[in-house]
């Protein structure tokens, strides 16, 4: 059994506040035969400037180091590709560094951010990310994405992340779904929900008007998950500047605070030691000790079934911004839905819901802006940008993206940035007759998860209004 030590298990402490001034990015689509990478990504930052009131050029007067996400070399023929960017934004002789974390990369790209405001190397960081996927067929593109996951030992599998998570789907509906049709049903109601939200989002590449029914009849990729239960591959880019309190209420009369935690986990899934549940403040150790009974198979942990990485990043997340319990003190959030069923999984590891129980997360109605059920607003309403399943998966902007749309919510910004007719007339979309205003009203604290592969990396990041703090510094 694995067991962490207490300095292992130290909170983070950032040894000074850090801002998020603001966040840019792109339109999203499957390709962009007429649109350079650099484009896209001057795209994001001018969008990122205009957000400020700001041209792009006297926005990158305030930045010090620049930090770049970008998963897959193989799909652009680019190496390097974080110096080509640096130069077409104009950013040179400035520090800059790649990151590459597979699916939490844009994530990864903000924590590296955060890092170095919160040191005191930098006063203005500089996080973009992007990702180029249609420079190759979708069958290679998935064979080149999983070959992030173990090629030694999981890639012989199946060489496609569908299979990856059709086994913790198989597994997880045996146990906690135990083998209920209603289950199923539940999976694609989240397929349902993400895609309906995509449609008042005019960034977002697959809207769609949908029922259960529609998901369960698609066709099948790897039992049980088909393909719309599956995310996009996109093309795209995301941004977000951080600061230190001086410098962010320069660029901005309303920066927000910024948290951000990351944890880890062995690619090789069948070989997932047991261990002790890591508890969150909203667990106690009576929350688990009967979970074997009522849940048979369940007595390992993380097993097929739960993500490690996600557990740690939101436990180290939580305590550094004083959140004691994500349904009551959160009020957005945007979750990494690579599939339904990596949605319920994720629901249990950063404290929605306790293990076992995620699917009542979607059936109670909490995960909607609007509760189905009861008509009234939903308690913690996800996705709402359409997530990786409706909005975009462009690997290295993702996280991201999730960042500012968490963003745009506490901003009260939200009907901004998707309602104009003119965006939707520039990104060449057609505008839903039925639009509505997505927007959580006096959203104050939000959270966004990165994650990669089968639960390698993962990021929480925690957004705050400066003025709805959980905890002095």
């Amino acid at each position: 059994m694995i067991k962490f030590s207490d300095k292992q298990l130290k909170i983070p402490k950032l040894m000074r506040p850090v801002y998020l001034a603001t966040v840019g990015m792109s339109k999203f689509d499957r390709a962009f035969p007429e649109t350079r990478t650099e484009e896209l990504c001057i795209q994001a930052f001018t969008a990122a400037a205009d957000f400020v009131n700001m041209t792009p050029s006297e926005l990158k007067q305030y930045i010090h180091t620049c930090y770049y996400g970008h998963f897959a070399d193989h799909f652009g023929d680019q190496l390097l590709g974080e110096s080509v960017i640096h130069d077409r934004l104009g950013l040179d002789p400035l520090g800059n560094i790649g990151v590459k974390t597979g699916g939490a990369t844009g994530g990864s790209t903000m924590w590296e951010a955060v890092k170095a405001v919160a040191s005191g190397y930098s006063d203005c960081t500089l996080a973009l990310g992007w990702e180029r996927m249609d420079e190759v067929p979708t069958d290679e593109g998935n064979h080149l994405i999983s070959a992030a996951a173990d090629k030694d030992w999981e890639t012989p599998l199946g060489h496609i992340y569908t299979g990856y998570y059709a086994v913790m789907a198989q597994r997880y509906w045996k146990i906690f779904g135990k083998e209920e049709d209603s289950f199923r049903d539940t999976m694609a109601e989240i397929a349902v929900k993400n895609r309906g939200y995509a449609r008042m989002n005019p960034h977002a590449q697959a809207p769609m008007k949908i029922t259960i029914e529609d998901v369960k009849n698609s066709p099948i990729v790897a039992y049980p998950l088909r393909a719309l239960d599956c995310c996009l591959m996109s093309v795209g880019s995301a941004c977000g500047i951080v600061c230190d309190e001086k410098t962010a209420y320069e660029i901005t009369d309303n920066p927000l605070r910024i948290y951000i935690a990351a944890g880890s986990h062995t690619l090789r899934v069948a070989d997932r030691r047991n261990m002790t549940i890591p508890l969150l403040p909203n667990e106690t150790p009576d929350t688990y000790k009967d979970l074997a009974k009522r849940f048979p198979g369940s007595d390992r942990y993380p097993g097929f079934t739960g993500f490690l990485a996600a557990r740690m990043a939101a436990y180290y997340a939580y305590r550094m911004a004083g959140i004691k319990d994500p349904i009551e003190d959160l009020d957005v959030i945007e979750l990494h839905d690579a599939f339904t069923i990596s949605d319920i999984q994720s629901y249990e590891d950063v404290g929605l819901r306790p293990y076992g129980e995620g699917r009542d997360y979607i059936e109670s109605g909490d995960a909607y802006l609007t509760n189905p059920q009861t008509k009234k607003p939903g308690k913690l309403p996800s996705n709402l940008s359409g997530g990786l399943i409706g909005c975009m998966h462009a690997v290295g902007a993702t996280g991201l993206m999730q960042i500012a749309e968490i963003g745009y919510h506490i901003w009260n910004r939200w009907d901004e940035i998707h309602e104009p007719q003119e965006k939707w007339d520039v990104f060449g979309r057609k505008k839903p007759d039925d639009w509505t205003s997505l927007q959580v009203k006096g959203a104050k604290r939000g959270l966004a998860i990165s994650h990669a592969g089968v639960g390698s990396h993962v990021t929480a990041a925690i957004l705050m209004h400066p003025n709805n703090l959980l905890k002095e510094d």
